[in-house]
């Protein structure tokens, strides 16, 4: 186990990447403790992809090995409409694609190689944030009591809307910037519509999609995605009546109709708007921001996941590289980082269209790109030319403070 440099760092969130970032801060000497608002871990989650570079990460921080790939081995896709009638999906050659996991994979993947002497806090959550050149005093309520403590470094891996962010850098509306996309993702006990476990089905009409992803030993996964207007008026009422009238007024068909069903009676799903996070800088101070709290890419770059796990690799070596000097250690983290971040919200947004056709055109073509990325030689092409989630390694680069 590694010893401790007497250097005590406060992780606001036990998600994918707050649970990393522990790791890696703990490997570089440091003492992490966690703090989650939520009175349990959070297990669970709709599906990702995980590219090369976050895989390359999550073996850097040795998880790797757990998060194993439930995407079937004799999957087919298809893209249908509401009648049912079948088209070629996409789907990704042998030895491209991206390892297809749920979220909840690799927070359990992370969880179980947290150092047993991590501290971890539930339904605990900072409600004020003061420093000075040496230190971050923090105030922490847990059930209605309030004890301020004194932290080197305060990691906020808090999500889309973060306290920390909005304890330390301002309100939300500074930093959050909506693509205009409502999506609504959730688990279903079984196949619905007819189809089996091994089938990706896509419906696609022009600004709203459902989709439906199978996995090898899991049940199925459903994401709704929608343009929308009035973000606002999405989040007033009941999400299941918010979701049918978006695909409303015309007949449902099966498929539809059974994923708006398996939506009403959902224990637990996701629904919220689709929105990056865009900010001059990640850190302030011995405050910095991680993962979603600092720039949410979006599930439509494929990288939110795989990017936490980048980030807290990247920012554990950079403080192993400087020790003694906090504010290097975050200047060469975000240096390094900030160009393949950007790249990833490059992509989220360029890639919504992919998720949500805006046209009759682009749900018209959709074969065609299907047939077109079925061919190795052909998705290689492509994906060089695309500065997406295939990109370099970043602990490859050098980094310097500047």
């Amino acid at each position: 186990m590694t010893s401790t440099n007497g250097k005590r760092a406060l992780v606001v969130g036990l998600g994918v990447s707050g649970i990393a970032t522990a790791i890696c801060l703990r490997k570089a000497g440091w003492e992490p403790v966690i703090v989650e608002r939520a009175p349990g871990r959070r297990r669970g989650g709709y599906f990702i992809g995980l590219f090369e570079p976050g895989m390359d990460a999550a073996q850097r921080i040795g998880i790797l090995d757990d998060i194993h790939d439930r995407y079937p081995s004799d999957c087919v896709s298809y893209t249908v409409d509401r009648a049912g009638n079948h088209k070629p999906g996409v789907q990704f050659p042998p030895g491209v694609r991206p390892r297809v996991v749920l979220r909840g994979d690799v927070e359990r993947a992370a969880f179980e190689a947290l150092p047993p002497d991590v501290e971890i806090r539930y339904a605990t959550t900072p409600t004020r944030i003061e420093q000075d050149a040496s230190g971050v005093d923090v105030t922490l309520e847990h059930e209605g009591t309030s004890v301020t403590e004194r932290f080197d470094l305060v990691v906020g891996t808090d999500g889309l809307r973060s306290t920390v962010r909005r304890l330390v850098f301002g309100p939300h509306e500074k930093y959050l910037h909506r693509l205009g996309y409502m999506i609504a993702a959730f688990t279903v006990p079984e196949p619905i519509g007819g189809y089996t476990g091994n089938e990706y089905v896509a419906l696609l009409e022009p600004d709203r999609s459902l989709w439906v992803v199978p996995f090898k030993d899991h049940p199925p996964s459903v994401l709704f995605s929608y343009r929308c207007n009035d973000i606002d008026a999405q989040f007033h009422g009941r999400p299941a009546d918010r979701v049918r009238a978006a695909y409303g007024p015309e007949p449902y068909g099966r498929l539809l109709g059974e994923a708006l069903d398996a939506l009403d009676a959902a224990d637990t799903y996701l629904f919220d708007s689709v929105e990056q996070v865009r900010m001059d800088t990640w850190s302030r101070g011995r405050v910095v921001l991680l993962g979603d709290s600092a720039w949410c890419p979006s599930l439509y770059s494929g990288m939110g996941a795989g990017g936490g796990l980048i980030g807290a690799d990247l920012l554990g070596a950079m403080l192993a590289e400087h020790p003694d000097d906090v504010d290097a250690a975050l200047r060469a983290w975000e240096q390094t980082l900030r160009p393949a971040v950007e790249s990833w919200q490059k992509l989220g947004v360029e890639k919504r269209f992919f998720f949500t056709p805006g046209s009759r055109l682009g749900v018209a073509m959709r074969p065609v790109l299907a047939r077109t990325l079925r061919v190795p030689l052909i998705y290689s092409a492509l994906a060089r030319m695309n500065p997406g989630p295939a990109g370099k390694d970043l602990r490859r680069e050098p980094a310097r403070a500047s």
